[in-house]
């Protein structure tokens, strides 16, 4: 009887089973990117061929060009790893048509990476045609109101946009209070979560409407605040500690956009401590040392007049 003997091979690295180029082309991506894109890259290719590996890794060294974290893409955004390169270039040439630079394309897509796989004609056009012939933003604004708010890209006309921008005009932000490129970041806020809980605010107060919308025309930053960390706090330290009136709020609503703790807050007591007043948007709008050039020179105005 002949005995065969036969000899297995100790395994080997997976790695050292591929052809030699894709080898080395494995070998330098996990040199090259970002642990967690590398690993996620060295899956996809394990059960790829050598094209579609190559191909993944240049969608990956794309978005590296732009400065997109690979990895957060990956996670965030799983169709990214079966879309065609072409699909993220085409998402480049819209907004590059739209006068987005490239270096902004960048952080807009890292921010948002739902758009890498995204169709322009069904996602991104309709925004821009929205924001060109219903807000009636100018075209040449176009990038200011998208490098403002990036959100406004990634949100529905019919649901979001269209009943924001109607509810703002009825609230008087029409005519020369219109929507700008400066004032589109209201657009992606809820009505119901995120305007009317701040213009409720207001009026429970004691500001009517129409004072209210006074308000947020001249600051539309109100519309945006949080009330329970922001305007809550600052309205009751204005109205209770200082013993401000609403006259004066009304007069200057950008109070509600200075910080209380670093400015509110120390200011008044400085003035309280040298039995000192000064007007609301004086006290505010000038810089650190210019308001302590002016509580000396008031000090010394008193002391003067005493004298």
């Amino acid at each position: 009887m002949i005995i065969q003997l036969h000899h297995h091979p100790s395994p080997l690295h997976p790695i050292l089973h591929l052809p030699k180029p894709l080898r080395t082309h494995r070998l330098r991506l996990r040199l090259r990117l970002p642990p967690a894109a590398a690993a996620a890259a060295a899956a996809a290719a394990g059960t790829s061929t050598s094209d579609s590996g190559l191909l993944f890794r240049e969608k990956l060294l794309y978005l590296q060009s732009l400065d997109v974290d690979p990895g957060k893409a990956l996670r965030h955004n799983p169709d990214f790893r079966c879309a065609p390169l072409s699909t993220l270039r085409a998402v480049e040439s819209c907004l590059a048509s739209f006068g987005i630079p490239r270096p902004s394309l960048g952080r807009i897509l890292d921010m948002f990476p739902q758009l890498l796989t995204s169709d322009p004609d069904a996602d991104l056009y309709p925004v821009f045609d929205f924001l060109l012939h219903e807000a009636l933003i100018p075209f040449p604004d176009l990038p200011k109101s998208v490098l403002r708010c990036p959100r406004i890209l990634v949100c529905s006309v019919d649901a979001q946009l269209r009943p924001a921008l109607a509810f703002l005009r009825r609230f008087g932000f029409v005519g020369r209070h219109a929507i700008t490129c400066q004032t589109s970041l209201l657009l992606v806020s809820s009505v119901e979560h995120t305007l009317l809980p701040k213009i409720e605010f207001l009026q429970s107060l004691g500001l009517d409407h129409g004072e209210v919308s006074r308000m947020a025309i001249r600051s539309p930053g109100l519309l945006t605040m949080s009330v329970e960390n922001n305007m809550r706090p600052k309205a009751e330290f204005f109205l209770r500690d200082m013993r401000g009136s609403l006259a004066e709020l009304k007069r200057f609503p950008q109070y509600f956009s200075f910080s209380l703790e670093r400015k509110i807050r120390p200011r008044h007591r400085m003035l309280e401590e040298h039995g000192l007043e000064m007007p609301l948007p004086e006290m505010l709008k000038i810089s650190d040392g210019e308001f302590t050039s002016r509580l000396i020179e008031m000090r010394l105005r008193r002391v003067d007049a005493r004298g």
